[in-house]
């Protein structure tokens, strides 16, 4: 499928609760039509009051960041330890990484964007 230029306005997106985790809502950017699947981007934001259970996990995916708009969170990653990223940070998940989310603000507010659009989850062992 070839991509196709694509514009999400602001004024006409919604936030939905169905994404990957209940603690988070969603405002789906687009990008997996646009790409033909080559990539996903949504808008993530805190359900106030609401926060993780942190379980370790991975993605299976071929490029997967973030970058904070607003408030904080708190991972712990394989090999990198208990990393805060606040409104500003930009991190790389390198694919397969090991994490679990510990925390975040009720305020928190970020972008996400993955490649492939569609990709696994999965629950593992905690780093040794």
């Amino acid at each position: 499928m070839t991509m196709k230029f694509h514009i999400a306005k602001a004024k006409d997106g919604t936030f939905k609760g169905d994404g990957l985790r209940a603690f988070f809502e969603y405002r789906d950017l687009g990008m997996t039509e646009a790409t033909g699947g080559k990539a996903v981007a949504h808008v993530i934001r805190a359900r106030p009051g609401v926060h993780p259970e942190p379980q370790w996990h991975n993605h299976t995916v071929e490029f997967q960041m973030y970058y904070v708009l607003k408030g904080w969170v708190t991972f712990e990653y394989e090999g990198a330890g208990t990393v805060t990223a606040e409104a500003g940070d930009c991190v790389h998940q390198p694919p397969g990484i090991r994490h679990r989310e510990i925390d975040h603000s009720d305020d928190l507010e970020l972008i996400e964007i993955v490649l492939p659009a569609n990709f696994q989850t999965s629950l593992v062992e905690a780093p040794a």
